[in-house]
């Protein structure tokens, strides 16, 4: 490893500062505390004249349609998922459908709280620009009532002379829909609950019945058949139960419509491991075999006790497929995958120990077993604990990792390394100094003294960095990369 070179070298901080938009508001589901409330809600709607209800549903059609699109149809689909607690009556005039759909409804605001630790990658769409300018996705954690954490989304471009613009965002968001019918790879299915320490006979006895590619409802009818639920009585195989609908509903598939833009899309925790939140996605445009591409993320879930690092799969922005990551070295937050295979491998950053930064290879993108040291914190910066800021960026002179470091009074500063091409478990040069650090506009926020991100992107020769301040809003910095490739020899 070269010694850090002694020149001290920061980015230049270029703009622009993003917000969180309160006004973008989703129409979530709301669910009362108990059956019994909601069943009485449903009595007092039911026992309003129709000429009420006609007055009430229109009152609230213009004040919230201009909010949000199609709010009808939304309406409309919560009365179906909520319409058991109806007696057995005649079925309601289309009107007090949608007006009981309407109590079981509620705006949430995922950027209320927060918009930060941001993630930068290309657009897969290139078309119709300038010579020399770069289309980009930028994901970012939103954070909003009960701190919940989503991904959320924006759009721009970054021109010849490296000025970012922004596309203005949608002012309808929106959530996706669940693929009907996404297919379990039988073998991966099983592996993965070995791997979780459920497999037991009563697994095998569900598989048994199964396809090699299986749906979600043949796995249900499955269970039901088995003679065995989750209610059983025979502890072991209640635990196996739960375990594999456990996993099941933690890898699913969604698609938001083709026609809806990028800004308007938002990933909210739909899965058990992620009913607190979904944090600090690390993108990243991954060269496949065949030179096509696939964006990945991992990104950490959050159940309100336990984080559990997980995998985002998606070609276009539109279809996300949600998977599970299992081996023992699945654990802590930060992993960040390379963008290619190296030599033959997949290989991922990890930090397990909470302190230094590790490496490691699998042959399978969802499995990973035994880690490597590569990186220890070395400057008083960086005493307390380092980690990666997203994906390796591949280099001429070798892989481009930007880091972070935590020192005093828990401050967060942003550093960078750089690892070899072909053997990435050797460092071949690193920053000694920060190259950004919280100034005084940045020093205040949800988590004070905090600079972080997500992940970067080359243009050209410069190195694009958005950069989240003191977990409250976004803004951008940029560095070149031969000067910062030559402050790490």
């Amino acid at each position: 490893m070269l010694p850090p070179a002694s020149s001290t070298l920061h980015a230049r901080r270029i703009g622009p500062n993003l917000s969180p938009d309160r006004s973008r508001v989703l129409m979530r589901p709301f669910r009362p505390t108990t059956d019994d409330i909601a069943r009485r809600m449903v009595a007092r709607v039911m026992a309003l004249p129709e000429d009420e209800v006609a007055r009430l549903l229109g009152q609230l059609l213009g004040e919230f349609a201009e909010r949000h699109e199609q709010v009808e149809g939304i309406f409309r689909a919560r009365f179906a998922e909520v319409s058991h607690y109806l007696e057995a009556v005649a079925p309601p005039s289309p009107e007090r459908m949608l007006l009981l759909g309407a109590y079981f409804t509620h705006e949430y605001s995922p950027e209320s709280a927060a918009l930060f630790n941001p993630s930068m990658v290309p657009h897969p769409d290139q078309s119709g620009l300038p010579k020399g300018a770069l289309r980009f996705i930028l994901s970012l954690r939103a954070t909003g009532e009960g701190h919940i954490s989503s991904i959320t989304f924006r759009t721009g471009v970054v021109s010849a002379r490296h000025r970012i613009t922004l596309t203005p965002s949608v002012p309808f968001v929106t959530e996706p829909e669940r693929v009907p019918n996404a297919a379990y790879a039988k073998g991966l299915f099983a592996h993965k609950l070995e791997e979780a320490g459920v497999q037991n006979e009563f697994c095998r006895r569900v598989l048994d019945q199964l396809r090699e590619d299986f749906t979600l409802k043949e796995l249900q009818l499955a269970l039901l058949t088995s003679g065995l639920t989750v209610d059983t009585s025979d502890a072991t195989a209640a635990r196996a139960a739960r375990g594999i609908l456990l996993l099941a509903e933690s890898n699913y598939e969604v698609r938001f419509a083709p026609e809806s833009r990028v800004s308007q899309r938002v990933l909210f925790p739909s899965a058990p491991s992620q009913s607190n939140g979904i944090e600090d996605a690390r993108f990243v445009r991954f060269r496949n075999e065949d030179d096509s591409y696939t964006y990945y993320a991992t990104y950490t879930a959050y159940d309100g006790k336990i984080t559990l690092p997980q995998l985002l799969e998606t070609t276009d922005f539109v279809h996300f497929k949600f998977s599970t990551l299992n081996g023992p070295a699945v654990q802590n937050k930060g992993m960040a995958l390379f963008p290619r295979k190296v030599r033959g491998m997949y290989v991922m950053l990890s930090r397990q120990d909470d302190e230094n930064i590790l490496l490691m290879v699998s042959d399978n993108i969802r499995f990973w077993q035994t880690p490597t040291v590569i990186l220890a914190p070395e400057q008083p910066w960086e005493f307390i604990k380092i980690g990666n800021c997203g994906s390796p960026i591949e280099t001429e002179a070798g892989w481009l990792v930007l880091s972070h470091g935590v020192g005093a009074m828990r401050k967060y500063c942003l550093g960078a390394f750089l690892l070899d091409l072909n053997d990435p478990t050797v460092v071949v040069g690193r920053l000694r100094e920060p190259l950004l650090s919280p100034n005084e506009a940045e020093r205040d926020g949800y988590v004070p003294n905090v600079v972080y991100t997500c992940g970067a992107m080359l243009q050209g020769r410069e190195l694009i960095i958005p950069y989240a301040m003191s977990d409250s809003a976004t803004s951008f910095a940029a560095v070149s990369l031969d000067e910062l490739l030559s402050a790490m020899r």
